[in-house]
């Protein structure tokens, strides 16, 4: 199967998180370092997914984005850290790995997902 533009797209997102999320685990509180490994492997996972099959990955796309928005705004310590920018590394890849390319993972699955089911 060929990947129309829109999917080349999605997948350059999904790897663009995968390499925020490498910057952004040796930040991260150690009591969580299993989880955030988990986490990167989902995304590694959903990269490879949506570049050999879309059909397998649109929905767990748009629930891990949203997962991810969620617990960010849910956290009081990385809302404390992307409020004030310190530690001002932390902060940056809070608000790009969790908000910038978690949206643009939504707006990118969405069109991939209209254009996907346009060609079926």
């Amino acid at each position: 199967m060929k990947m129309n533009r829109v999917q080349k797209y999605l997948v350059a997102v999904l790897i663009s998180i995968c390499i925020v999320g490498i910057f952004g685990i040796p930040l991260g509180d150690p009591k969580f370092f299993v989880q955030a490994i988990a986490l990167e492997s989902s995304f590694i996972a959903l990269a490879v997914l949506s570049w050999k099959n879309f059909r397998y990955a649109y929905i767990p796309n748009f629930v891990i984005a949203c997962l991810v928005v969620i617990g960010n705004t849910a956290s009081p310590k990385h809302l404390a850290i992307m409020s004030t920018l310190h530690p001002f590394y932390n902060g940056v890849v809070l608000i790009i790995g969790g908000y910038i390319l978690q949206g643009l993972l939504l707006v990118t699955n969405s069109m991939a997902l209209k254009q996907y089911k346009k060609t079926k």
